[in-house]
């Protein structure tokens, strides 16, 4: 059972971050809210898939104002990620959105962050404070042996926190990117020991979807085992779709949270009799729509199989021409190959109707 650090909880909108609050997925769309039309749907779509926060960057005041469109079509809080100036912090939060995604530093004199924290004060908005190791100010990385550290990357976010604590703002959530696994988890880890706040998890340009996810994986897992991290993004080169699928996968698989059915499969070996991949990848269409916490499994072998998948609540294993369903282990019976999909669905349905 993974204990999880204590934080100070903040509201992004009717979401909860950090205290007991389940670990939320986020990601960012790759549409400028300036496109209202576009950005709208983007919102959607991404909440369809899972998302739970949907970021958007808004480099100027078109897109600004843009966002009181998206968030009104949003099923999900929306997130203004800016950079440097303050008026359009002011113009998002006019805006409607739930949170900033905002460094404090970096907007300009006192007067310029005193005018935003008073805005997002009024209206009991967070802000994200997002370090990056590439973009640490040159006189930490002098003091840091000219490269970005773990120590350095903290130094960087508690220079932002000090801005705003001395302005008595505490709702914020912090984050300390990396595209270095290990650079991003020894900064996460040692943040976490010195500050009280929520924390935001991810590994920044993690790269293509597979190696990215690997990556975020990795990253991500690592800190969330250890009991770190209130909410997560996994950042990849591709559809942000593809971002909350993995982010979901990963909290599934720490046993963190639960995101409806989960099918598990073997990788295939010289007993294999049946082409595995394909029939995978047809379970695994036919149980995306399902919700209910369920563990489905596709299993090459007949012989083995259902031992080894014992913990699923359903399967198949496959075998020549025909193949067997089973459930815990226990097989329920033999149908021919081009049956074995329907007739485990019509096992699952027969299991929800009787409310199990």
């Amino acid at each position: 059972m993974i204990k999880r650090r204590k934080s100070i909880a903040v509201m992004a909108g009717d979401l909860m971050i950090g205290g007991n609050a389940p670990i939320s997925v986020q990601t960012m769309s790759t549409i400028t809210p300036s496109d209202t039309e576009k950005a709208s749907a983007d919102a959607r779509r991404l909440a369809a898939y899972g998302a739970e926060i949907i970021r958007f960057a808004v480099p100027d005041m078109k897109a600004a104002m843009g966002l009181r469109e998206v968030v009104n079509a949003s099923p999900v809080p929306i997130v203004a990620d800016i950079h440097f100036d303050y008026k359009l912090a002011l113009q998002a939060v006019e805006s409607g959105v739930a949170a900033l995604r905002i460094n404090p530093g970096n907007i300009g004199p006192d007067k310029n962050v005193a005018c935003v924290v008073e805005k997002v004060r009024s209206s009991n908005i967070p802000i994200r404070i997002g370090i990056n190791s590439g973009s640490l100010p040159e006189d930490i990385l002098a003091e840091h042996g000219g490269h970005p550290t773990a120590d350095g990357m903290v130094e960087g976010a508690l220079r932002h926190i000090r801005i705003l604590e001395r302005l008595d703002y505490r709702n914020m959530v912090i984050s300390l990117k990396s595209s270095d696994v290990l650079l991003m988890i020894q900064a996460y880890m040692n943040l976490a020991e010195r500050i009280p706040y929520a924390l935001h998890l991810g590994v920044t340009e993690a790269g293509l979807i597979r190696e990215g996810s690997i990556k975020s994986a990795i990253g991500i897992g690592t800190l969330l085992y250890h009991g770190v991290g209130d909410t997560i993004r996994v950042s990849l080169t591709g559809d942000p779709a593809e971002e909350i699928k993995a982010g979901q996968t990963i909290l599934s698989s720490l046993g963190l949270r639960q995101f409806g059915t989960t099918l598990i499969s073997c990788p295939t070996c010289g007993r294999t009799q049946v082409n595995l991949i394909g029939l995978a990848e047809k379970v695994q269409q036919a149980i995306a729509p399902l919700k209910i916490p369920l563990k489905v499994a596709v299993m090459g072998c007949v012989v083995n199989g259902p031992g080894e998948a014992r913990e699923a609540d359903f399967g198949i294993a496959g075998g020549k021409d025909s193949g067997i369903i089973f459930s815990h282990g226990k097989i329920l019976k033999r149908v021919p190959e081009d049956k074995l999909v329907e007739s485990l669905l019509e096992e699952i349905r027969k299991y929800i109707q009787k409310g199990s």
